[in-house]
């Protein structure tokens, strides 16, 4: 019989996960539901093997926000749900979103619930999964998408804000390396040539400069196969656990940047639980699916510790506060929380005043850092005309003497 990865949640919101033996996906969700569980996903096990081996598509977020409006506004029509994904399937040009869409309506179509339907596609985040299922279970379906259009709506704002705060900078840098290759391995061997037919005697700071930039010259292609392969190597090792990992340990550790980025993932982290607690998601579950919309191995692994920490009796703040990657404010804010009954509310709180600091944050460094490129590309291009224009100074000074030639 066929074999199945099987992941549900119990009377209590504790998330298991097991292998189950069943004709068929409908035999499998009849005898799991029967016994009062909530199907979380259910995958063949070679489905599941090849969604790990295989690398994991992505959705045109501001499209699947505009298929998210369509959708709901067809329910509140009246509409069935299979009829709006007729019409919205038939519709979308995207060419990403579009073959999903349809599929999703055609799993619709056999009889598999619309929470299932979506998570068979492999590409829809996890929190929108999770509140789909949230939305047939409360018979609220529009009300519940609402909520999630709303948090779609507030995170691509954020993610927006600090794209375009980093558009400036990036391009000014990369002005400055393009003109710093231009200057030492054209300009300066050409300048070498000059001297060398000239028979001139060079400063130190000249010749320092010129043998970097024919050596740069002669080697320019290996160098840029070098960066390339660097870069190529990095991205492999991103897509390994480990590496991922790592990286995100980097990005903690590095002065300035560590800080802003867990204020990020924090940020992140405090909506996407508090839309799926609102929509009715038991916490071990909201947890789960908050952690793997993150993206991050490092806080996933951090927050894994503290659901178990929540399913032994701990409260959420001080689970997170043994993890030793939260601030103290966020958790500090979170307790409050709870003692008061106003998680949700609470964690929304934190996430904006997250997202508000980090875009401080952001402003200051990179207010910062736009002059200093510019000082530093001053004083680079500086020396560099010094040392190039500094022996024909000295060549026309000796030729204006007496007895010079």
């Amino acid at each position: 019989m066929p074999e199945w990865n099987l992941k549900y949640a119990d009377s209590r919101g504790e998330i298991h996960q097991q292998i189950a033996v069943a004709n068929s996906e409908r035999e499998l969700r009849d005898r799991y539901s029967a016994q009062g569980f909530l199907i979380y996903s259910m995958k063949p096990r070679g489905e599941a093997a090849a969604a790990i081996g295989g690398r994991k598509k992505k959705l045109d977020l501001e499209k699947f926000l505009i298929f998210n409006q369509q959708f709901v506004t067809l329910i509140k029509a009246g509409l069935p749900i299979l009829k709006s994904l007729d019409l919205l399937a038939d519709r979308l040009t995207d060419p990403k979103l579009g073959p999903h869409v349809s599929g999703v309506r055609d799993e619709v179509r056999t009889g598999t619930v619309l929470s299932e339907a979506f998570a068979k596609q492999g590409v829809f985040p996890p929190i929108y999964v999770t509140t789909v299922l949230a939305g047939e279970k409360s018979g609220s379906l529009a009300e519940v998408l609402d909520r999630y259009i709303s948090y779609q709506r507030l995170t691509l704002s954020v993610r927006k804000k600090v794209m375009v705060s980093l558009i400036y900078p990036t391009v000014l840098m990369v002005l400055v390396i393009c003109l710093m290759v231009f200057l030492i391995t054209f300009v300066v061997p050409n300048f070498a040539q000059l001297y060398n037919s000239m028979n001139a005697q060079l400063p130190e700071m000249t010749q320092i400069l010129i043998a970097v930039g024919t050596t740069a010259r002669g080697y320019i292609l290996v160098m840029v196969a070098a960066v390339v392969g660097a870069v190529v190597a990095f991205r492999f090792w991103l897509r390994t656990d480990g590496g991922r990992t790592g990286w995100d340990r980097i990005k903690l550790r590095t002065p300035g940047i560590g800080e802003v980025w867990i204020k990020y993932q924090v940020a992140q982290f405090s909506r996407v639980l508090s839309t799926l607690l609102v929509g009715g998601i038991p916490l071990i579950q909201a947890l789960e699916t908050a952690s793997q919309s993150l993206g991050s191995p490092l806080i996933e692994k951090a927050l894994a510790a503290a659901r178990k920490s929540v399913k032994e009796g701990q409260t959420l703040s001080s689970s997170l506060t043994a993890t030793k990657i939260f601030p103290a404010l966020s958790t500090d804010m979170i307790e409050v929380g709870e003692s008061t009954g106003a998680l949700p509310q609470m964690l929304n709180s934190v996430a904006e005043f997250f997202d508000e600091d980090v875009n401080t944050r952001i402003g200051a460094t990179l207010a910062l850092i736009e002059p200093a490129i510019m000082i530093f590309m001053g004083i680079f291009v500086a020396f560099v005309l010094l040392a190039l224009y500094l022996p024909i100074f000295s060549l026309a000074d000796s030729a204006g003497r007496p007895g010079g030639t």
